[in-house]
């Protein structure tokens, strides 16, 4: 006979459940996957650090990336579109966390028209593809190396809502409409 295996306090026989117990954990896993899709996700082949291609961008040229941040400004040329991004950590399901914790800027350069009204300043966008090139640009009056990401796949989020709870207490006879 097979040896048992106890998992959570239940059991199986080994190999009869493996495939229902692999299957549920890919499902759960993937489901936590959020914006991006799974084809996307299997493309990055760099999971570094954002600020490591920030010191060293020539370096990671040819990589694909998976990063996320706030967008600064939306910049069209010649039918292309450049998005100006403020790197942020991402949270959960790839979410980029909208605080003042940023390693730098990157540029997605998407050979498609976005238009600036549905990318406007300050969305918050999760990005998957390929350092194709570092350019500087100027902040002010200071040359700035950006990475220069060609999309796979762009996800932007929803403006957050608030998600406390929306509890009342009262005494009294009222009436709500």
């Amino acid at each position: 006979p097979l040896p048992l295996v106890i998992i959570e306090g239940t059991t199986m026989q080994e190999g009869s459940g493996r495939k229902a117990l692999l299957a549920s954990l890919f499902f759960i896993f993937t489901a936590c996957a959020g914006g991006i899709s799974p084809q996307a996700r299997s493309q990055i082949s760099y999971f570094g650090p954002f600020s490591e291609v920030q010191q060293e961008p020539q370096k990671y040229v040819g990589e694909a990336v998976l990063w996320g941040g706030k967008i600064i400004e939306t910049q069209i040329k010649d039918g292309a579109t450049d998005l100006v991004v403020l790197q942020l950590e991402l949270g959960g399901q790839d979410r980029p966390r909208d605080d003042d914790q940023s390693h730098g800027r990157f540029l997605i350069r998407s050979a498609q028209f976005l238009d600036p009204a549905l990318y406007p300043q300050g969305t918050l966008v999760t990005v998957v593809g390929r350092l194709k090139e570092v350019q500087t640009r100027l902040i002010g009056e200071m040359p700035y190396a950006y990475p220069v990401i060609d999309p796979t796949e762009i996800k932007k989020w929803p403006t957050a809502i608030d998600s406390s709870p929306r509890l009342h207490f009262g005494i009294g006879i009222g009436t709500h409409f």
